[in-house]
């Protein structure tokens, strides 16, 4: 089925107010990085060589990302209502992360004029009548202390250490534990597969949490991408029925109701098997 448009027709919606933030900033990032690609770079061989031109764009996109992860921390689910959402978003305009600090005076005035556009487009969105967007999918990025509870759960239910599972934290693989190359997800048609998978047990969302300070969050079924992306990543659900881990060594692994399935409904999933380099043949 089609995904209807989100429109505020009679009155400002608080999806539809939320849902706009979410694709301004997102938008705006790729607008923002493809801006600073653009320009003529400077010598990076000396310390703090960044020219003006880059020092007045890259300082935005930083503090675009750090307001997003704010926005996002919302729970599409359960928005307050409109005027208090509108001021739920200024307030995201505080968001501060490790780009977004020890400024100087050319980086501190960009990053403050994108905070203004940002607030100054929640107060034209909540004023627009007719405000028609495209719905996002859900996605809702958790607290510190959330992402602390899953490592910990996670931990308990499957050895987990920090954001790391088999085969990077042993050896001796366990039998019930599947592991593939992560060549597999992209031409052995392993996230299709992945997805049915937990479809047909009726799962709606995952939980996701990665290594090097990206937000852990929850999100949709459609969404979940078990692949390495320069930091590490472990998936769930509220169950730990089972879970999903990609590595930095190319691996992706699976285990519980997931490695069952897999291993039945994958029907070449013997040539995407991992083979550990100690047990591969000399050449």
């Amino acid at each position: 089925m089609r995904e209807r448009t989100c429109t505020a027709q009679s009155g400002m919606e608080s999806t539809t107010l939320h849902t706009m933030a979410r694709r301004y900033l997102m938008s705006r990032n790729g607008k923002l990085h493809a801006e600073y690609d653009a320009l003529p770079h400077a010598d990076r061989s000396r310390f703090g060589s960044y020219s003006e031109e880059e020092k007045r764009i890259f300082p935005r996109y930083n503090v675009v990302a750090a307001i997003l992860r704010e926005v996002e921390r919302l729970d599409p689910d359960d928005l307050p209502p409109p005027a208090r959402l509108a001021a739920a978003l200024a307030a995201a305009t505080s968001a501060h992360s490790v780009f977004t600090t020890d400024l100087d005076s050319i980086e501190a005035e960009a990053t403050a004029a994108e905070r203004d556009l940002f607030r100054s487009s929640v107060k034209s969105w909540l004023a627009a009548k007719d405000l028609v967007v495209e719905p996002l999918p859900y996605r809702r990025v958790f607290s510190d202390e959330e992402v602390e509870g899953w490592r910990r759960r996670l931990a308990d239910r499957w050895g987990t250490q920090r954001t790391m599972w088999h085969p990077l934290i042993t050896q001796d693989v366990p039998r019930d534990v599947l592991v593939v190359d992560s060549a597999a997800m992209w031409d052995g048609n392993g996230f299709e597969l992945v997805r049915e998978a937990l479809q047909d047990v009726g799962l709606r969302r995952v939980v996701e949490i990665r290594e090097h300070g990206d937000p852990g969050c929850l999100l949709d079924l459609d969404e979940f991408t078990p692949a390495y992306t320069g930091a590490e990543g472990i998936w769930t659900d509220d169950t730990l029925d089972w879970i999903a881990y990609a590595s930095h060594e190319s691996t992706v692994a699976f285990g519980g109701t997931l490695a069952e399935r897999l291993r039945t409904s994958w029907p070449d999933v013997a040539d995407w098997t991992w083979t550990p380099w100690w047990d591969q043949p000399a050449k």
